[in-house]
């Protein structure tokens, strides 16, 4: 059975308030008297039960960090982001995978607001936002990750991705790149869209119409998503094969490297490829990948400093911000002039 703290003051002979103030207040507490209920914690073999205390205290000591995928590299450096600024302040973080699923979604905010969190960071799905306003509303600190909030009393950190998809076609036609095609992933997903219609952008701004860019929905944004539209693009004859994509990231833009080496497909000889994110694994690909850098760790220091300057404020004492980084393309060797220029 676990020590008790009343086992602890019954063995250095003091009360258990004593044992209580060495615990959370040793300054309080004289040395000596000190140094025997340490000494007692240490052969006994005490560990205090940090649960009891935070429903004491009405709140935890860990926040909350709901992302669409964990899976993706993405997510995994905004998570290394707000760990590292959660360490600093003696906090824990609960990562939860929504798998960009309104139910999932549903289910961890209630599971985070039972165990009292100091606040939540979240990638919302789609649609989550009378979610997030009540969670808010019962007292719960919500700051939303790289997705930009609607609502004035929410802070928010995300990333300019109209600029990003201009970025990349804009990268493509300087190239001298007509037929360029955009794979997606999920449409519905706020970032995929924006990539598009900072794609379209660059292409109004040389005279060409929407319908000049042809996408291709992925349904996913990974691996094998990309390798299926890789597929897609492979079966085509040569002479109607677009000669450049712009992936919606960078690991739908892997698999669609993978599927043009397998069908013989040379990159960027034949066909170039801009993906979006600048994951580690773009720069080791067997054909390293020109893509949209994103702060991807910068975004996590960030929502996690905003989180824990609002739940330390006192009521009304907040000012609510949205930052916005800009991204930056990290030209590599995937790209290059299309075939016969």
């Amino acid at each position: 059975m676990p020590v008790s703290i009343r086992e602890v003051a019954a063995h250095a002979g003091v009360s258990v308030a004593t044992v209580s103030n060495v615990l959370n207040q040793p300054d309080i507490v004289a040395q000596r008297t000190r140094d025997r209920v340490n000494a007692s914690i240490r052969e006994l073999g005490f560990v205090r039960n940090e649960s009891a205390r935070q429903l004491r205290a009405g709140r935890s000591r860990t926040i909350g960090l709901v992302v669409l995928d964990v899976a993706n590299p993405f997510f995994t450096d905004l998570a290394r982001g707000v760990e590292d600024e959660a360490n600093k302040a003696g906090l824990a973080v609960i990562l939860c995978n929504s798998d960009d699923q309104e139910r999932k979604e549903k289910q961890y905010l209630e599971l985070l607001e039972e165990h009292r969190v100091q606040g939540v960071l979240i990638t919302p799905v789609v649609g989550a936002g009378p979610r997030l306003e009540r969670l808010q509303r019962r007292g719960t600190t919500v700051v939303l990750v790289d997705s930009r909030s609607p609502l004035r009393g929410q802070c928010s950190v995300a990333v300019d991705d109209v600029l990003g998809g201009d970025l990349a076609i804009s990268h493509l036609l300087r190239t001298g790149h007509e037929r360029i095609v955009y794979i997606s992933g999920p449409p519905g997903i706020r970032q995929v869209a924006d990539r598009r219609e900072g794609a379209l952008r660059a292409l109004a701004r040389v005279g060409r119409s929407p319908d000049s860019l042809p996408v291709i929905e992925a349904g996913a944004l990974n691996v094998a998503a990309g390798q299926k539209a890789g597929g897609e693009i492979a079966a085509l004859p040569p002479a109607a094969r677009p000669t450049a994509v712009f992936c919606a990231n960078d690991l739908i833009a892997l698999g669609v490297l993978q599927e043009m080496t397998r069908n013989k497909i040379r990159v960027p000889e034949d066909i170039s490829i801009i993906g979006y994110d600048d994951i580690e694994f773009a720069a080791a690909a067997a054909v390293p990948l020109t893509s949209v850098r994103q702060p991807r760790q910068q975004l996590g220091h960030t929502a996690a400093r905003m989180l824990l300057e609002e739940s330390a404020a006192a009521d009304g004492d907040h000012q609510h911000r949205q930052v916005i980084f800009e991204p930056e393309l990290v030209v590599r060797q995937s790209v290059a002039p299309p075939p016969g220029n």
